[in-house]
């Protein structure tokens, strides 16, 4: 007992085993690392349990549906596998509109002079996939309505792969990235919004804006409690999944009604406080939930082939390798080139080849996008072994280039000092 204490003054009581592994775990799920070697392993098992004797049961499970049907045209009712893509990855883009409102508040994107690169980069690493599918796909008469599948970046692998192998390399990079990422979801949220709505129901869609409207008009006022917000965010959700809007932009938009400053008495600001408690969910379950399910496919001699025949296939597998490249690099040096924005001084142009390259892991939105744009489910299944094989072909070449910088950078260091 240290001197200052008398043996009648209560001591803090230490939190139990139980309450000390939870506290571990909700750390460990906040690291970078831990989010994509989540992912990594959901997608691994999805892989296995889809080419093995378990795959009729792991399909069995994926198909079966769980819900309510609704009076009217409404529903509740979906498969498993929507489920995991329509409403527990609305979690994971509750967290990205927290990540996004945070950047344009607080962080790079609210400084129009240190946000142009990373922002013009994104928009060329969107554009140039884009334009690589179609003119693949349409030059041999495929199926172009999966022009926006190459386009998207997986923030939690690439910024996994890059605490990973860039522990030497220099802050600012990472700082790119992520602000790059942001800007492509923020792209491909507004793509699925626009583009991926089907039969728009008026009312629902009129419910859910009214129901963020209110969310908003509480939040400012200074309402607290989770059993006020959460029960109008599941009814935002509801009313958004059946307005005919992917209810994936549910939790954009609640995120991004967040505020992101704190007021007096506020240890912490609402947006962090939420975003802090949600990321463990989102690392740990939602997305690997959703990867567990999207990522099961079959993969057999005649899928291979067909990677490198059907043009679907070659327009994402180039879109991701290729375009990614082409157009986050090609942007970023045009802009350096003929006009007065810089790198940051830390880093180098093979810094951002090599960042480029790790763009071109789209994962999570990729295989989602897929899932709306192919209608058919043989080529929805081609389409996401294209997005596997292109992710890792990509990732593999970041992480080679990224490892070399990163000696680079360490023996410069060594060098001045």
């Amino acid at each position: 007992m240290p001197p200052s204490a008398s043996p009648h003054t209560p001591q803090p009581a230490l939190p139990d085993n139980g309450e000390r592994n939870r506290r571990s775990l909700a750390e460990f799920l906040r690291l970078e690392v831990a989010g994509g070697l989540m992912l990594l392993i959901a997608a691994t098992l999805a892989l296995v349990l889809a080419n093995s004797p378990l795959s009729e049961g792991y399909l069995s499970v994926k198909d079966h549906y769980l819900g309510v049907d609704l009076p009217g045209d409404w529903t509740l009712r979906m498969s498993v596998g929507h489920w995991a893509a329509d409403g527990l990855l609305a979690l994971f883009f509750l967290v990205v509109g927290i990540e996004l409102k945070r950047e344009l508040v607080l962080g790079e994107l609210r400084n129009p002079a240190a946000a142009a690169l990373p922002i013009v980069a994104a928009i060329g690493g969107v554009a140039v996939p884009a334009l690589i599918y179609v003119t693949l796909v349409g030059a041999r008469g495929g199926d172009l309505n999966g022009w926006a599948v190459p386009m998207a970046t997986d923030i939690a692998f690439a910024l996994g792969v890059l605490a990973v192998v860039g522990r030497r390399l220099p802050s600012a990079l990472r700082t790119f990235l992520l602000t790059l990422a942001i800007v492509d979801d923020l792209i491909a949220i507004v793509i699925i919004a626009v583009f991926f709505a089907s039969g728009l129901n008026l009312v629902a869609m009129s419910g859910a804006l009214a129901g963020l409207a209110l969310f908003w008009l509480l939040h400012r006022r200074g309402v607290r409690g989770w059993y006020v917000y959460v029960p109008l965010a599941l009814l935002i959700w509801a009313l958004t999944y059946n307005s005919g809007v992917h209810a994936t932009i549910a939790g954009v938009a609640i995120g991004m009604l967040l505020r992101t400053t704190a007021r007096d008495g506020e240890e912490h600001a609402p947006a962090e406080h939420v975003g802090h408690l949600l990321h463990p969910w989102s690392a740990g379950l939602a997305v690997p939930l959703f990867a567990l399910f999207a990522a099961g496919v079959a993969v057999s001699g005649d899928t291979l082939t067909a990677l490198g025949r059907e043009p679907e296939s070659l327009g994402i597998v180039f879109g991701l390798v290729l375009g990614k490249v082409v157009g986050i690099f090609g942007a970023s040096w045009l802009l350096v080139t003929l006009t007065r924005a810089r790198l940051n001084p830390s880093l180098r142009w093979p810094d951002v080849l090599g960042l480029s390259m790790l763009a071109g892991i789209g994962f999570t939105v990729s295989l989602l996008i897929t899932d709306l744009a192919f209608t058919d489910p043989a080529a929805a299944e081609q389409a996401k072994a294209a997005v596997l094989l292109g992710s890792l072909l990509a990732g593999a070449g970041a992480c080679v280039v990224l490892g070399l910088r990163g000696r680079a950078h360490q023996h410069a260091d060594s060098g001045s000092a």
